[in-house]
Parts: C-alpha cells; sequence; structure tokens
C-alpha cells in the first residue's frame, strides 16, 4: 500500500516533465535535459523492477499455491486459502465442484453453486438431525443447514437473543428458490420436535412447507435464465415461541410481475399455474373451464414443454391442507380460466372511427366464456373494453370509443388487476391460515428469497426494479460486513488497514436518489397529465443524470434507452413503454364492473377498492409502480437493518444451466460482483464477533465470579465514567481462558489489548470464532462445575430434610406406641387382678377342702396302725414298703402335691420327704403309668379328684414392669419369632 501512494505521483510527475522538456528546443538546456532524463529513466525503471518484482512474486506465490490441484477440494473455508486473489478463489471453488462438493465457507457468508442436478442424499431427515445434534455444527462439512442452525442458535441466545434474516442472494438461476425451500424444510423440522400439543405442531408444519408450492405455482415462471424464475419477492417469517418452537409463520411480498400475464418474451412461459390447469386438469373441469385438449391460448406460449414444476396435484393437495376447500378451489381456478379466455380475445380496426373497434365470432365467443366465467355481464365487459369513459366536469361524462390498441391496453389490464388482487388474496388467505397471534410468538427467523440479477435483450420497468432491489441487498450486505466493520474497527481503536471493496452507493444514487434520479424523473412524468414521450425523457436523462458515471447512452442504437452500471454488470433499458407501466391507470368502469360480479370470489376481491376515489386524486398524489416498491423495499431493509443477517451466495456455474459444468467465466463475474474476494479477505484478517463490555460480562463473568453491577450498565451498556472498571473485568475473564488455551498465551495486559483471537476495543470485545469457541467451551466448563456444586448442596439439604422428617417420624411412632403400651399394660394389671383375686379365692376353698381331708385321713391312718405289725425299724429308716404276699395286684395311690394316700387295706406303705412317695409322685404328676412285677402306680387326680392341695405356690404372684414402658416400644417393627406376646411376655421375661 506504501508504495502504491509514492509510485502513483511519482509518474504523474515524471511523465509530465518528461513531456516538458521534449517540448523544449533550446540547446542551452540540452546537457541539464539529458543528465536529468537519464535520472528520470533510472527511477522510472526501478519503480517499474520493483512493481514487476511484487507481482512476480505474487504471481509465484499463486502458482505455488495452486501447483497442488489434489489439495485444492480440501479447503471447505476460503479464508484459509493463501493468497486470496480471485485466481486461487476460483480454482478453489472449481475443484470443490468437481468433487461434488456444492457449499465453501467464504468468512461471513456461505457459497452455493448449483448443481443443477438433484441431490437427495444432501439434504436428507438425517443429515438435518446430524447438524441439529451436534454441539459444534461449524466443524462439519460446509452446509446450508450450518447457517440454519446458526441463525437458530442465535434466537436462543448465545450473547443476545435477537430476530435472525437469512438472505439468499444471487443470479437468476442460481438456486435460492431450492436453498430458501431447504430452510423452510429444516425449520418445519428442528423447531417443531416438541412432543407436546403434536397435532397443532404438525399442522403449523404442513401448513409452512405447502405455502411453497403455491407461491410458487402462481408467483414463478420460466425465463431464459431459469425453468423456476421467481417473479415476485417474498420474505417469510418463521414465528418461534419461547421455547423456539414453531408456532407460526407469514409471507410478505414484493412486486409482484404481473404484466408477464398478458405478455411473454420469445421462449418463455406464463405462471406455473396456467400450464398445470391445461396439462393435468380432469375432463369435469375442462367442460367447466371450457378447456378443450385442443384448444391454444395466446397468453400461453411453449406449453408443450414439460418441466417439473407443472404439478398439479401437489398444488391441489397444498392448498387442501392450508384450507382452501373444494368450493374455493373451483372458484379460483373459473377466474384463471376467464383470465385465459380473456387473452384470445382480438380486436379489428373499425371502418368508422367515432364506432367502437370491432370483434371477431371466434372472439366473441370467447369474451362471453370470459363473462360467464368471471360472472359479469358479457354486453358490459364488451363496452368497458371498446370504450372509456371521460369526465367533462364533475358531474357530466363523455364517451369515447377507444383505438385497437387502446381496447389491447384495456383488455391487458384488466387481466393483470385480476390476477394481481387474486394473488393477494392467496397470500393474504395463506397468512390467515399460518400465522400465530403475536401473543403467541416473541423471535422469528426471516427467509429473504428475492428476484435475482436479471439482463435480458430487452429490459423494461420490471428488471429496472428488480435490479434495484439487488442494488438494496447488496448495499445491506457492503454496508454490514464491508463497511461497517471496517469503520467499527478503526473506531474501537484496532490497528487496521482498510480493504478496498466496490461500493455501489453510486448507483443507488442514480435509481432513487434525491432530488434528481430515473425514479424520480419517472414519477414526475407520470404525475402530469400529458402523453408519454420517450424521446423527450431520455433528452431530460441526459440532461439531468449525466454528471453520474453509472449512467451511459449507446448513440448507435435507434431505441431510446439509458444504461446502468449495476454492480453485476451494465444493463440497457427500453424508455419505451415505461412510464406507462409506471402509471399502471386502471379504469375506474373496469374496477366498476368487476364489483358487480356475480361470482363470490371475484366480488370480494374488488369489494373494498374505491374506483371513483382512485380516479378523483390529483395527479400529484397517484402512486406510481415504483413509488410502492420503493416504499415496500424500504420497510423490507427496516427489518434487515433491525436483525442479525447471514448471507448465502448462490453462484450459477454455467449460462446454460447444464449439470455439473463450470465455466470460469460465468462464476468469476459473479464472485467480482458480490465481493467475495473482499469478503474473504476482511473475514480472514478482521472479527466477525463484536460484543459491549456490559453484555460480554452478563454472559462470560461467571468464570471469574465478576458480575456487572447494576449502576455501571444502563441501555447502552455502560456509562461514560465506568469503562474502565467494564474494560479490566473484561481483560481478566479473557485472561483466564487464554491462560488455559496454551501454556505460554499472549496474555492481555494494560499495555496488550489484543491477541490474534481478541481484541477489546474502547467500548466491545471483538472476537474471533476460535475464541467465541473458547469462550464457550470454558463457560460451559464452569457452570458444570458449579452446577456439580449447587447439586452437591441441594442433595446435602434434601439429606439432612430426610433424615430430620426420619427422626421427627420416629419419634412421633415412638410416641404413639408407648401410648398404645400403657393402654394395654392398664387392661393386663386389670385381667391380672382379677386373676389374682380368683385364685385367692380358690387357694382359700382349696385350703377350707385341705384341713377337712387331713381331719379325716388321721382317723383312717390311727385305724390302719391299730391292725397293722410294727414296721421294721430299718425298713421305717429306709423309706421302704414291705408287701405281703397277696393274690391281686395292689394299687398304690399318690397325690404328686399331697401327703395323704388312698385306704389300702392290704398294703403297708413307709414314707419318707425323700423315699418312694417322691418317685411315685413324679411318675404320676408326668402321667406315666408304671407296672413291675404285681403292684402297678397311677394317678388318682383324674378320676378320683384332688386328693391334696398341699403342694401349692409359696408366695405371692407378683405382676410388675422391671423396665420402663418404653422399652416395649418397637422401633423397627418386625415378626418376632416366638410368638410370645402380652401378658406371657411379661411373666416370662427375667432380664
Amino acid at each position: 500500500m506504501a508504495d502504491k501512494k509514492h509510485t502513483i505521483p511519482l509518474e504523474g510527475v515524471l511523465s509530465s516533465n518528461s513531456n516538458d522538456w521534449d517540448s523544449a528546443k533550446s540547446t542551452h538546456f540540452e546537457s541539464g535535459r539529458n543528465i536529468n532524463q537519464v535520472k528520470v529513466h533510472g527511477l522510472r525503471e526501478k519503480i517499474q523492477a520493483r512493481r514487476k518484482s511484487l507481482n512476480d512474486s505474487l504471481e509465484g506465490e499463486v502458482r505455488a499455491f495452486l501447483i497442488n490441484e489434489d489439495e485444492l477440494h480440501t479447503y471447505d473455508d476460503l479464508t484459509k486459502v493463501n493468497p486470496v486473489t480471485p485466481t486461487t478463489v476460483l480454482n478453489c471453488l472449481q475443484a470443490r465442484y468437481r468433487a461434488r462438493v456444492f457449499y465453501t465457507h467464504a468468512g461471513c457468508t456461505l457459497v452455493a453453486l448449483n448443481p443443477f442436478h438433484p441431490v437427495p442424499q444432501l439434504y436428507s431427515l438425517d443429515v438435518m438431525k446430524e447438524y441439529h445434534t451436534a454441539p459444534k455444527p461449524q466443524e462439519f462439512k460446509p452446509h446450508i443447514f450450518i447457517v440454519a442452525e446458526a441463525a437458530y442458535r442465535n434466537v436462543q441466545g448465545q450473547v443476545e437473543p435477537t430476530n435472525q434474516s437469512l438472505v439468499v442472494s444471487g443470479e437468476s438461476g442460481a438456486g435460492k428458490t431450492w436453498t430458501s425451500r431447504c430452510l423452510m424444510k429444516y425449520y418445519a423440522t428442528v423447531a417443531a420436535s416438541s412432543q407436546t400439543c403434536q397435532d397443532t405442531v404438525e399442522r403449523i408444519e404442513k401448513r409452512v412447507l405447502d405455502s411453497n408450492p403455491i407461491m410458487e405455482a402462481f408467483g414463478n415462471a420460466c425465463t431464459l435464465r431459469n425453468s423456476n424464475s421467481s417473479r415476485f419477492g417474498k420474505y417469510i417469517q418463521l414465528q418461534l415461541n419461547r421455547s423456539q418452537l414453531l408456532v407460526g409463520a407469514s409471507v410478505q411480498t414484493y412486486l409482484l410481475e404481473k404484466t408477464r400475464v398478458a405478455f411473454q418474451a420469445a421462449n418463455e412461459r406464463n405462471f406455473h399455474i396456467f400450464y398445470q390447469m391445461m396439462k393435468w386438469a380432469t375432463e369435469q373441469q375442462r367442460q367447466e373451464w371450457k378447456m378443450p385438449h385442443d384448444q391454444r391460448f395466446n397468453w400461453l406460449p411453449n406449453v408443450d414443454r414439460i418441466l417439473e414444476e407443472d404439478c398439479f396435484e401437489e398444488t391441489l393437495e397444498a392448498m387442501d391442507h392450508l384450507g382452501i376447500n373444494s368450493d374455493k378451489q373451483a372458484l379460483i381456478f373459473r377466474i384463471l380460466a376467464g383470465i385465459l379466455h380473456l387473452g384470445n380475445v382480438a380486436f379489428n380496426p373499425p371502418t368508422d372511427e367515432s364506432q367502437p373497434c370491432d370483434l371477431e365470432e371466434e372472439s366473441k365467443v370467447f369474451l362471453r366464456t370470459t363473462a360467464e366465467l368471471l360472472g359479469i355481464p358479457v354486453e358490459e365487459l364488451q363496452s368497458c373494453l371498446r370504450v372509456r369513459a371521460l369526465k367533462a366536469g364533475r358531474q357530466s361524462t363523455l364517451l369515447k370509443p377507444c383505438s385497437r390498441a387502446e381496447c389491447s391496453v384495456r383488455r391487458d389490464c384488466l387481466a393483470k388487476v385480476i390476477y394481481a388482487q387474486l394473488f393477494d388474496w392467496m397470500v393474504s388467505f395463506i397468512n390467515k391460515s399460518m400465522c400465530a397471534d403475536n401473543s403467541n410468538w416473541c423471535n422469528f427467523i426471516g427467509l429473504l428469497d428475492v428476484y435475482g440479477f436479471e439482463c435480458f435483450q430487452k429490459n423494461n420497468l420490471e428488471q429496472l426494479c428488480i435490479n434495484y432491489a439487488n442494488e438494496k441487498l447488496q448495499q445491506h450486505f457492503v454496508g454490514h460486513y464491508l463497511k461497517a466493520q471496517q469503520e467499527e474497527y478503526v473506531a474501537e481503536g484496532l490497528e487496521w488497514s482498510f480493504v478496498q471493496y466496490q461500493d455501489n452507493q453510486r448507483c443507488l444514487d442514480l435509481i432513487e436518489g434525491s432530488p434528481t434520479s430515473v425514479f424520480s424523473l419517472l414519477n414526475e412524468v407520470c404525475r402530469l397529465n400529458r402523453a408519454s414521450d420517450t424521446k423527450q425523457f431520455m433528452v431530460r436523462l441526459e440532461k439531468e443524470l449525466s454528471s453520474n458515471d453509472q449512467m451511459s447512452w449507446d448513440k448507435v442504437s435507434p431505441q431510446p434507452h439509458f444504461i446502468v452500471s449495476h454492480y453485476a454488470g451494465k444493463v440497457s433499458y427500453q424508455i419505451e413503454g415505461m412510464m406507462e407501466k409506471n402509471k399502471d391507470p386502471v379504469p375506474p368502469e373496469l374496477i366498476r364492473l368487476l364489483q358487480q360480479s356475480e361470482d363470490p370470489l371475484m366480488h370480494s376481491l374488488f369489494a373494498d377498492t374505491d374506483a371513483e376515489g382512485e380516479a378523483a386524486r390529483g395527479h400529484n398524489k397517484v402512486v406510481t409502480v415504483v413509488s410502492k416498491f420503493k416504499n415496500s423495499l424500504e420497510s423490507l431493509m427496516k427489518i434487515l437493518h433491525s436483525t442479525t443477517p447471514h448471507y448465502t451466495r448462490c453462484i450459477k456455474p454455467n449460462p446454460d444451466c447444464r449439470p455439473l459444468t463450470f465455466k470460469k467465466e460465468e462464476v468469476i463475474t459473479q464472485l467480482e460482483a458480490c465481493g467475495i474476494v473482499e469478503t474473504i479477505n476482511i473475514s480472514a484478517a478482521g472479527f466477525p464477533i463484536r460484543i459491549p463490555y456490559a453484555s460480554f460480562l452478563q454472559r462470560y463473568g461467571l468464570i471469574t465470579h465478576t458480575r456487572t453491577p447494576a449502576q455501571l450498565t444502563n441501555q447502552n451498556g455502560f456509562e461514560s465514567g465506568d469503562k474502565d472498571s467494564l474494560g479490566s473485568a473484561v481483560m481478566d475473564v479473557l485472561r483466564v481462558v487464554l491462560r488455559g488455551h496454551s501454556p505460554d498465551p499472549q496474555l492481555l495486559s494494560a499495555t496488550a489489548t489484543h491477541s490474534s483471537l481478541v481484541h477489546c476495543g474502547r467500548t466491545k470485545v471483538f472476537l474471533t470464532h476460535a475464541m467465541l469457541e473458547l469462550l464457550e467451551e470454558h463457560r460451559a466448563k464452569v457452570r458444570s462445575r458449579k452446577a456439580f456444586c449447587i447439586q452437591c448442596y441441594w442433595r446435602k439439604h434434601q439429606r439432612r430434610r430426610r433424615e430430620a422428617k426420619r427422626r421427627a417420624a420416629t419419634l412421633i411412632q415412638a410416641v404413639v406406641r408407648s401410648w398404645l403400651i400403657r393402654q394395654q399394660i392398664k387392661e393386663w394389671t386389670k385381667a391380672a387382678c382379677i386373676i389374682q383375686r380368683r385364685w385367692k379365692e380358690w387357694r382359700m376353698l382349696m385350703d377350707a377342702l385341705a384341713e377337712a381331708e387331713l381331719d379325716d385321713a388321721e382317723d383312717m391312718l390311727e385305724e390302719t396302725l391299730a391292725s397293722v405289725p410294727a414296721l421294721d425299724p430299718l425298713v421305717r429308716e429306709r423309706g421302704s414298703v414291705q408287701l405281703t404276699s397277696l393274690q391281686e395286684p395292689v394299687v398304690v395311690r399318690s397325690w404328686p402335691m399331697g401327703l395323704a394316700l388312698a385306704s389300702a387295706p392290704n398294703i403297708t406303705v413307709a414314707l419318707t420327704a425323700t423315699g418312694f412317695h417322691r418317685v411315685v409322685s413324679m411318675m404320676a404328676s408326668l402321667k406315666m403309668p408304671f407296672r413291675s412285677g404285681e403292684y402297678r402306680v397311677e394317678t388318682n387326680q383324674f378320676d378320683q379328684g384332688v386328693a391334696s392341695i398341699r403342694a401349692q405356690p409359696r408366695g405371692s404372684v407378683k405382676l410388675h414392669l422391671q423396665r420402663s414402658p418404653l422399652r416395649y416400644a418397637n422401633m423397627h417393627p418386625g415378626q418376632k419369632g416366638d410368638g410370645i406376646t402380652g401378658f406371657n411376655q411379661i411373666l416370662l421375661e427375667k432380664n
């Protein structure tokens, strides 16, 4: 850059000096002149040698880069190309196109090459899900889905949740319509994947997708450059709720090319819907529309040409899904059929100029069919087409027959106004069908699909408006990416050398500028009540706009015209017919005729149109075509400026639309026109992401536990006196991230405030995509740690609450169980008292019986002793029994708890405390009958009754608890194995 600054003035000085010296004839300065010429030539040779060396070095670098042809297709981002020149960029794109790779990143934009043949596997549902679920989709291969996903995630709000716009630009036939269709399919798939309200989601998704076939059928046509060219501009807003789910959509349209209904250039076609009706209508529909197979229509050229877009069934199915029932469809197609029949009405010049034009018999038939299909009287239709009403004063009206040309113009005007109103009604119906309430959505993603840059052999007002719209979009791209970005670098203190780019502001000033421009002169002529004069208008253009270098004229051409140097090339516009098209006059008698239609749809289309008001307005208030288009385009640009744009540049590889054919001349022209090389240079050297300090700290301040104080931030993100404190906090965050990125990073400091990844400006942080990924990765790790810490504390809190609840429940259970035990013990005590009382009563009774028994036993013993001989002392001492010899066994009766024996006359029994009586008593109590020899022992307690109750329990029965009643409160209830409960448990417990 420095060399150029010095070489340019030097060359100018040298050339002027040499001319002066060549013209001098004085011999006095001959020697001095020779010396100076030697010096000059030497300096010039040095400069040329230096320039040649620079060019040679650049060419050497280009040759060195292009020598590895096998690796050129691997450059998925053109910012990696070194050096960045049109040659290197073009060769990389060609290599990728040959490898059937059709998408390439070009810095902040995406370049899409049209393959001109279907590639279904590139846009499948699996590919959509893969890009949507990827943590870093930008690491995948370049794809239109990366741009779609970036816009979708920006709505979710990585830094600031803002509305997004996807601008798809390019020439006619570059693939803009297909790209927009893929974007709509992507969002309808990923933004409607919720399980809640699935029926509503599927309905919205289906309607958003079905709006495309209808809009393309009614608004697209086959041109010389594209078989499916959009003849209108549309901006589709996909409406998202707070959960980023698709809840609705709306469509805004711009400048429908309605003149195509009545005029088609050579080898071009009318709108697709007419050919769909003509080719695929049923016999019943043909009878209803009066369209037999052999019928030919003047406004349907090239009807035998078969295109993929002529799919009538898809259009009908889309209408059904959008709520256009069969009755409304029948009304729509009757109107379209009426327009086709109207095109076959031809006029003959009258024999008398005072009479209207004549109609041939065949034209009369078509006129009657048109009136029948449109639901209007045939006589009034014929009168409106051939006679015009002129107002003479406020109340009187004159009728004047129209010339043949005027009749044709009125016929074409009628067809255009009907089709335009029907198209607007379709758009309004689609919006009502799929648009959500304002309370249901908060953000949107806009898809802009406009007609591409056009240059035909004959270009008129339509091409001027279309190319003007492309100029506005190019200016938005230049202003957003190339101009504003570099100016912001300088304002924020970055060390930046400006990259030169093509600015199209001069061209826009020529078309729309104030006070004088092409549009202003057109409107001025149209507001005057004068006949259009093309030559006079051309003279006016030359006089007013000759100072603008973007306009020129071809003096040789006999047709009045002007040439505009657009960003994509020069285009010649014919002046003839341009002023009439700009006026777009609609005779009020035609509007009144259509308002009287018996067809309900036709009547509703023109019910709100004020024909008298349009005619009564002054000429200065006439709304021209360019004025309406300019206003609508300004509203679109306001929307684009309020959103975050994402640009996709569609490139047409060859002018013939042949599959997989790459023409370098065609591609390099488009690359230079849209400024791809300049975009790559700026994106490679600059920082595409710019975040204010406050927004940066709000998102990434948690990395260093920094919070933006409320008093430091305002609507703009900071106050003038607090920029230093915010900047230091930002640099602390960046130091932490860069320190973890590299063992020896270029850390930020008070003196070094930038690196190759990030730059801290005066009010904003400038980041590369790599630095943004580092920040997001570090933020995700910090959030993960903090989330883990929060989870730990939350689980600790939950566990403490559960433990407290468990202790409280255990205490409540213990209290309840102790209360129940106390109640049960009271019952046991009461029962024990009853048992004791009954036991004492029984014992007293037994004592009385025992005393009486003892008295009887003593008397019996005395009698027995008297009759029995005395026992041997030894026997008495040992406690034995001496038995006499008897014939029968002797029964010895004994009682286990008694001391008295039953009377046994033939038995002598000697008892001691430990003798035989003890053995017999034990055996009797065990119920073990014993027989030995000639005697047996039996118990008489079961058959003889109680003989004695001497052996009774000693002491009193005590009922008491050895421990506290809480001892029996079961802290952990469970089934016991012993089965001993209640009173027995208390009695048997010994510890």
